[in-house]
């Protein structure tokens, strides 16, 4: 019978060290140093991520809430009762449609006119020998350096003398004339880790340069052009001082400009306003969730990482 026990005993003891060393095998990757940091790192852009999503978080229940209930304090997280109707009626309030489909005709315009005129431009400092070629490119970076507010009024001056005030011209027009600074920068930095063999041997073949341009580094460019793509209709959809400026007539108001409209000086429909800021915020979020891996592509072959 002892003997029995003694074998009983022994058993278990063999199955708690292989327990206890199962078990420490899971733990010590926990337990490295490297795991740990890996860990703590990603405890600080949890805790980051969850402080910058607050904002976002409170428009999201605001938008849920009976009007009275916005402002109480200690704020009031979980609407109770939860008022979907907040999304109708503020959708329907003022004529979102309207607004939606001038707002998508602005940055359809510019993103032909951006990805179009800001990649031949880029192909052309990347890829182009010409006399001060490097220096035009610092005069283009340099226009970087100049606030928009600057030139805010001696644009709408020239635009008001041409008669294009109250229309779409002043907000698409111009950027059919290089595309911007930024976006130059961004695709000539991608043009420039495309082998220049590609190109040498295009031309060996007969192939002029706008053939190589838009044969070759055009369908390579695909990461950057989507990222150009994203930023242009971030600007465009995102964009109030311009349509603030040149647009007087309410049928050619912006997504921007008509939730400008929900305030007044008698009195703001918050509830309202907190629902349709959320609708509008919708399109952005859908783009960049189904775009993040062109747009991460793009920025990390660019050359634009921190």
């Amino acid at each position: 019978m002892n003997r029995v026990d003694n074998i009983s005993v022994a058993g278990n003891s063999n199955a708690t060290d292989q327990q206890a060393s199962a078990a420490a095998r899971l733990l010590s990757p926990i337990l490295d140093g490297e795991a740990r940091w890996r860990l703590l790192t990603l405890i600080v852009l949890f805790v980051g991520a969850f402080i910058m999503a607050l904002p976002f978080l409170w428009l999201l229940s605001s938008s849920l809430k009976p009007e009275q209930e916005i402002f109480l304090f200690p704020p009031k997280w979980i609407p109770n009762p939860i008022r979907f109707q907040n999304y109708i009626d503020a959708l329907t309030y003022k004529p979102f449609g309207t607004y939606i489909a001038n707002t998508l005709w602005i940055v359809i315009l510019n993103e032909i006119a951006i990805v179009g005129s800001a990649s031949l431009c880029a192909y052309g400092f990347a890829r182009i020998s010409f006399p001060g070629r490097d220096f035009w490119f610092g005069i283009v970076l340099a226009t970087l350096m100049v606030p928009y507010f600057v030139m805010m009024i001696p644009q709408f001056v020239i635009f008001s003398r041409l008669g294009w005030t109250d229309s779409y011209l002043p907000l698409t027009i111009p950027f059919f004339f290089g595309g911007g600074a930024f976006n130059i920068f961004l695709l000539r930095q991608f043009f420039r880790t495309l082998p220049a063999e590609l190109a040498d041997a295009a031309r060996i073949d007969g192939c002029s340069e706008l053939g190589i341009y838009w044969r070759i580094f055009m369908p390579l460019a695909k990461p950057a052009l989507a990222t150009v793509a994203i930023f242009t209709f971030l600007n465009g959809w995102n964009d109030f001082i311009g349509p603030l400026l040149y647009i007087n007539s309410p049928d050619k108001f912006t997504v921007a400009i008509g939730l400008a409209t929900f305030r007044s000086v008698m009195r703001t429909r918050w509830d309202l306003l907190m629902a349709a800021s959320t609708a509008m915020i919708v399109p952005v979020l859908l783009l960049f969730f189904f775009a993040q891996r062109y747009f991460i592509e793009g920025i990390v072959l660019s050359g634009l990482k921190g």
